[in-house]
């Protein structure tokens, strides 16, 4: 819910309740009764606090639980957490559908595996090689 997001938020962030009131423009008091759940801000509001906060409006509305976790905070502006999956035996994972959605997947496409020390990712075939085109035609000029 919008009162844990905006707790978690203001914590992990650094501020006290006084300091992003008057980052926002109300009063400690009218911040605190978010907080508590006793009143909800305007969407004038709610804009301006999911600025502040670097998050969409429709992330700080509303609360993503993960497996094992809990209450995870908003992902930033363009970032998203789609869930949790699980690998099965010989590898195999659905992707979510929210995310095949919004990335247009579907049954058969082919996608690239990449990683850093810290996890993996996936990336549309099609896009990394392009990239990888641009790449090796800039280095080869």
């Amino acid at each position: 819910m919008l009162k844990d997001n905006l707790v978690m938020l203001r914590k992990i962030n650094g501020y006290s309740q006084e300091r992003i009131a008057e980052k926002i423009g109300i009063s400690r008091q009218a911040y605190a009764k978010w907080e508590n759940g006793s009143t909800v801000p305007d969407i004038e509001k709610a804009a301006v606090l999911a600025d502040a906060y670097g998050v969409t409006i429709d992330s700080l509305m509303k609360t993503e639980e993960a497996d094992g976790i809990g209450i995870v905070p908003p992902a930033p502006k363009g970032k998203n957490i789609w869930g949790t999956v699980t690998i099965g035996e010989r590898g195999q994972f659905v992707i979510p559908k929210a995310a095949r959605d919004k990335f247009g997947l579907n049954g058969g496409d082919r996608l690239i595996v990449v990683s850093d020390e810290y996890g993996i990712a996936l990336c549309p075939a099609e896009f990394f090689e392009s990239k990888m085109r641009e790449l090796m035609d800039k280095l080869s000029k």
